[in-house]
């Protein structure tokens, strides 16, 4: 069965600050997680798409967003993961009252992470919802060999190609989705920081996120920019250097 990107969630050197950052910039509401840590959950009004906590103790972890990936069974899918060229970066653990995850990395070097709720057959999050305000619209590969990024979801997730798109000396900017529903792109990006996701969250003005972002310390980067749709994007760094997108339409 394809699967999808289930969850969002933000590792912050300041989480207050990132709190308040994306309250303004995206519209999320915000309630803390009762859990063993401290942990804060973004709320887009019908449901919640993800979270933002402390950036672990852990080697391998940095400032950064990351998007979860729902499976049936993170061991399996990460014994899976290293048998198609990829690594696992943390192994699968438990979280409790939430589920069981495990971050991983495809062979091009970029993290994602496994996640199987706790409840048995409970419907996943959908933080994933095109087009509407809150929840993240696409997702964006940044590597250095899309095709063979690519190669790697597809025998792991059952993604698909849906359409290649000459972006002339970018070269090929490859649409990739499940069932013939878009979820992202993959290119290329040899000028980016480093090879990794780039999640777009959802606005209802893209003009107006974007006074939001310059108004409360980001750092525009790209854009905004016309996509094929009729929608536009901002990329742009939070004020702790964090690389995030928006999309929207200009009004």
């Amino acid at each position: 069965m394809p699967q999808n990107f289930i969850w969002y969630e933000l590792a912050a050197a300041n989480t207050p600050a990132a709190e308040k950052f994306y309250a303004a910039v995206v519209g999320w509401t915000m309630q803390q997680f009762e859990g063993s840590q401290q942990y804060t959950v973004l709320g887009a009004g019908d449901g919640n798409v993800g979270g933002i906590g402390a950036v672990p103790p852990e080697a391998w972890a940095s400032p950064g967003w990351s998007g979860y990936i729902g499976v049936d069974d993170v061991d399996a899918v990460a014994a899976r993961v290293t048998k198609a060229g990829g690594s696992i970066v943390r192994a699968p653990a438990d979280i409790p009252g939430v589920g069981r995850f495990a971050v991983v990395a495809d062979p091009q070097g970029v993290t994602f992470k496994l996640l199987r709720g706790s409840v048995p057959d409970a419907p996943p999050p959908e933080a994933f919802k095109a087009d509407t305000p809150g929840h993240i619209g696409w997702n964006e590969l940044h590597t250095t060999d899309w095709a063979g990024g690519f190669a790697f979801y597809a025998a792991l997730f059952g993604w698909e190609k849906i359409q290649a798109m000459d972006m002339g000396a970018m070269g090929t900017y490859q649409i990739f989705g499940i069932g013939g529903t878009p979820l992202g792109g993959m290119m290329n990006s040899p000028n980016f920081p480093r090879p990794s996701w780039l999640f777009y969250f959802n606005v209802d003005d893209i003009d107006a996120a974007h006074r939001r972002i310059d108004a409360n310390g980001g750092t525009l980067m790209h854009g905004p920019s016309e996509v094929p749709g009729g929608q536009w994007i901002v990329q742009a760094s939070d004020p702790q250097g964090v690389m995030f997108a928006t999309v929207g339409p200009r009004k």
